[in-house]
């Protein structure tokens, strides 16, 4: 468990909350006050979480780059959940019993509109229909970050949705209904951790610590799956705005550890969110500094991102393996890891395996190039991985932080 008035303390990573993880987070208090933009930009960004299309999602537009949607630009912009949606819209079931709220914020919404949906938030009986409104038009108010931070008794209520759930992880009991509702309380969530007036705000109190039960879930259906992506996102959206405190926060509370599970078990598109979010923090230099500082850190690193090559060898992803070779590219620049790699880096990543499925992706093409010439061929004699065995970092092994030890 970690403890709120430990977060300043440096928690070691190991490869055991890697694989178990039985902490009770239900006792965390909900703790006081707590605009969406997109998750990842460019052509390589996680985006705000949709609902659509997941089971057409292709590997021509990665992460939904331009579309509003985590995976393919048909993928909407509202929060996931299973159960499906138009395109654009948040899951949820129909607000039940009230009519009116489909007209508080229609083609003529205002602040004075949104003022009145937020403060339903409050009222539990109007609660999901409110929660539903919200993530369906967060993006059309870049504002709306600050109003739920600032309003009394909204974010107590966001969090009371969250901890509600708690009680159907373990047994996993959650039922689509459950997850539809929790992931639009999660998507306002994520315009919360998106603003830059409130990200601050959102880390000094917490809150992410909240999410971190549902990343720690194992259970394969779909609620949990679409829980477990929706959280991710959450967590992506802090981490994309490149701020040192975020990673500070994300280190000391050993996200790591639950993301590199989800990156070994979860689905296609989990894995991808989780890797940009390992991706983020290595790319940071304290991030690096910390995976390299000792061998056990780095082995927990390397040896999921070599299993996942393996897995990509018989199903390949050019999204997934363009922030995998990404990641290692960035391990490369500590020398002592660098040394490490040039034993373990797989070898379909050295050979030809991957050449049909990059001969449109200019961009990781030059990734894996660069990455090839910086770690040089294997020692001879020395063995090698072929897709997720790991030899001994010898480099690592001699001690010392890694922390200082980058290439320029």
């Amino acid at each position: 468990m970690t403890d709120t008035t430990q977060i300043g303390g440096s928690l070691p990573l190991s490869a055991t909350p890697i694989s178990s993880d039985n902490r009770d987070y239900s006792h965390l208090p909900v703790t006081g006050g707590v605009g969406g933009q997109s998750l990842l930009s460019g052509t390589g960004g996680v985006q705000q979480l949709g609902v659509s299309g997941l089971n057409s999602m292709n590997n021509n537009n990665p992460l939904g780059v331009g579309g509003g949607g985590i995976g393919p630009s048909s993928i909407g912009g509202g929060a996931i959940g299973p159960g499906g949606g138009a395109p654009g819209s948040a899951v949820g079931p129909p607000v039940p019993g009230n009519q009116s709220l489909g007209g508080v914020i229609g083609q003529g919404e205002t602040l004075d509109d949104l003022h009145i949906l937020v403060l339903q938030l409050v009222m539990p009986e109007q609660r999901e229909g409110v929660l539903l409104e919200l993530s369906k038009k967060r993006e059309s108010f870049p504002d709306l970050a600050p109003i739920l931070w600032h309003t009394v008794g909204t974010v107590a209520a966001l969090l009371q949705e969250i901890v509600s759930i708690y009680p159907l992880l373990t047994p996993p009991t959650l039922t689509a209904h459950a997850s539809n509702r929790v992931c639009n309380a999660l998507a306002l969530l994520q315009c919360v951790a998106s603003h830059p007036d409130t990200r601050g705000l959102f880390l000094a109190a917490h809150v992410p610590l909240y999410l971190y039960p549902f990343l720690n879930t194992q259970s394969k259906s779909r609620p949990f799956e679409y829980l477990r992506l929706t959280s991710l996102g959450v967590i992506g959206a802090l981490v994309k705005m490149d701020d040192a405190d975020v990673i500070n926060f994300l280190l000391q509370t050993e996200i790591i550890p639950l993301c590199l599970r989800i990156m070994e078990a979860g689905s296609e598109l989990s894995k991808t969110v989780a890797t940009f979010i390992v991706q983020k923090i290595l790319l940071d230099d304290v991030g690096l500094g910390y995976v390299c500082a000792t061998a056990e850190r780095f082995y927990a690193v390397s040896t999921v991102l070599n299993n996942m090559v393996g897995m990509l060898v018989h199903s390949p992803s050019v999204r997934l393996l363009k922030h995998i070779v990404r990641c290692y590219l960035r391990l490369s620049d500590n020398t002592r890891a660098r040394e490490a790699l040039r034993q373990a880096l797989p070898s379909s990543l050295r050979d030809d395996t991957f050449g049909n499925a990059l001969r449109d992706d200019m961009t990781v093409k030059k990734w894996l190039n660069q990455l090839l010439t910086v770690v040089g061929p294997p020692d001879q004699g020395g063995g090698q991985s072929s897709s997720g065995g790991l030899l001994a970092p010898r480099g690592l092994l001699s001690g010392g932080s890694g922390g200082e030890d980058t290439q320029q």
